[in-house]
């Protein structure tokens, strides 16, 4: 390591790297042709097959992408769910829950600190329990979107504001 490096020029190295490998990645596998059910007859999570890099890289991908209330596709837009929704159904084959309470509802939780690519994050933003859902990029980073007005954006969990409302997490792919 280089002495002077600043910890913001490792960390956007470090990420640069991620989105290297999720690219390589998704060049050794496609997603299937048909989106499978993520959930099982009880109405709880299975896990699916798809490559979890797939996932990031192509929540990566849509970064900048407007949010729109009840959006759930690239040519409309975003709103959190439909964001998740359309990245696992496009990059893993899975069709998932519609809203951020039935994502939530899905029975792989995870630690904060076992966090891992593809993951899904939840947040309160509404004071009123779950109400925001997003991708675990890695590097403690989550990709969403976020507002009204705002574009799919990728963020950093100890941000003031994000890990002050962190609820938890689920896992949908086994890496």
């Amino acid at each position: 390591m280089v002495t002077g490096t600043s910890d913001a020029t490792h960390r956007s190295a470090s990420l640069a790297l991620l989105v290297l490998v999720a690219l390589l990645a998704g060049c050794a596998s496609g997603p299937s042709s048909r989106p499978r059910p993520a959930q099982d007859h009880a109405g709880s999570a299975s896990l699916a097959t798809g490559n979890s890099a797939d996932v990031a890289f192509r929540a990566i991908g849509l970064v900048g992408t407007p949010y729109r209330t009840a959006g759930a596709d690239p040519g409309v837009g975003f709103d959190c769910s439909g964001f998740v929704q359309y990245v696992y159904r496009d990059a893993a084959g899975l069709q998932l829950p519609r809203n951020t309470q039935s994502q939530h509802a899905l029975k792989i939780p995870v630690s904060r600190r076992y966090l891992r690519t593809g993951d899904l994050v939840f947040f309160n933003t509404s004071g009123r329990g779950v109400s925001h859902v997003g991708i675990y990029v890695g590097e403690g980073r989550f990709v969403h979107a976020p507002n009204h007005g705002g574009r799919v954006r990728l963020d950093h969990l100890d941000d003031g504001y994000w890990s002050k409302r962190y609820l938890g997490a689920r896992r949908i792919i086994q890496p």
